[in-house]
């Protein structure tokens, strides 16, 4: 069946390309369904139109016409695959690839042009994906195993610290090892998310500076937990910045609004000024431990509830012993922190074991 004019119009006007047509003055006098559904105009917002509405700026409209008029991007009066950008009605920029020539009448006058531009997005994501790909293979062989080694290394020597130092206080020494492994957790974290990026053939970026946007690395939130977390106001007290980092990312995921302190004295500068519904502090910190900070509070508000937290078991000063026995209920170990425990840790804090929250 030979392919006649009206096929090949119908043909032309519902090819998926982008296809459009303008005479000399640039006006566009032709626009396809592919046009419509990848730009978002309908005909009548472009037919009779400056073709140069299409593109981000008029600099890029005279960019594309100077490639069309020139020899270099597939000889004189025409383009090939040559890359450009449009501008949806969204406002989104389109990368395309305009396959075009320049149309002329029986003088050799120049009478209008006719394009043909395919939407690079999905190739690019595709081509992006692939990229990503091999980076988290080789971030994950190259950097992996030696993570491996400096968490091994830790465990001993957190091991020999342990057996070297007797009855002398290595708290501080054994929160700095905590911190190391903490830091090798959020290195592997990262790691793992470039490789779920890769599996789900997904990925987001974020702005980083001026125009420039990086890679989102950031950890995803998880389903919906218990909804009694959300709106929970909760004090973090530590010395350590990495502790108050974490324990706020987690927290803050459940709905929780999250305030953090450095020291006792800073804890209770912020208990006084703002509501809390519960504390969470560290046994071992400079200028006032857990169990000071826990018996001021204690005694201003005995009804707020305290979660105490450590990273030894040791307790050389009996601080943790001491809290219990003026009512401290849960201690919360941070090596490193387990969610669920203090997610149930924080719950019967606030609403005792097994309870249910008032409506």
């Amino acid at each position: 069946m030979p392919l006649t004019a009206d096929k090949f119009e119908q043909l032309i006007a519902h090819s998926t390309d982008i296809v459009v047509a303008t005479e000399r003055s640039g006006t566009v006098v032709y626009y396809n369904d592919g046009a419509k559904r990848s730009l978002g105009y309908s005909p009548e917002e472009v037919l009779g139109k400056f073709v140069a509405q299409l593109y981000p700026s008029l600099e890029e409209a005279k960019r594309v016409r100077k490639a069309m008029l020139g020899p270099g991007h597939g000889g004189p009066g025409q383009v090939d695959a040559f890359q450009t950008t449009f501008l949806a009605k969204t406002g989104e920029q389109i990368p395309v690839a305009i396959s075009g020539v320049i149309l002329y009448d029986e003088k050799g006058e120049e009478d209008g042009t006719i394009g043909f531009a395919k939407d690079l997005r999905e190739i690019l994501h595709k081509d992006q994906l692939a990229t990503l790909g091999e980076v988290a293979m080789g971030l994950s062989h190259e950097i992996g195993n030696p993570l491996n080694v400096i968490l091994n290394q830790t465990e001993l020597l957190e091991r020999d610290l342990a057996r070297l130092a007797g009855e002398s206080d290595v708290s501080v020494e054994l929160e700095r090892l905590d911190a190391v492994r903490r830091e090798i957790g959020r290195i592997s974290e990262i790691l793992r998310r470039l490789g779920e990026m890769v599996e789900e053939e997904s990925y987001e970026t974020v702005d980083y500076v001026g125009p420039a946007r990086m890679l989102d690395l950031r950890r995803r939130q998880p389903a919906a937990g218990d909804p009694r977390l959300r709106g929970l106001r909760i004090l973090v007290v530590d010395d350590d910045l990495g502790i108050c980092r974490t324990l706020s990312e987690l927290l803050e995921a459940d709905g929780c609004a999250v305030e953090t302190a450095h020291d006792g004295e800073e804890a209770l500068a912020r208990a006084e000024s703002l509501p809390f519904d519960v504390v969470l502090t560290d046994v071992a910190m400079p200028r006032m431990d857990g169990y000071e900070l826990f018996t001021k509070l204690h005694g201003a508000n005995p009804d707020l509830p305290v979660l105490m937290m450590t990273a030894f078991t040791y307790d050389k000063d009996h601080i943790i012993k001491r809290s219990r026995l003026r009512g401290l209920r849960t201690v919360i170990f941070k090596k490193p922190v387990e969610p669920e425990r203090l997610r149930r840790g924080i719950l019967e804090a606030v609403y005792g074991p097994g309870d249910e929250p008032e409506s």
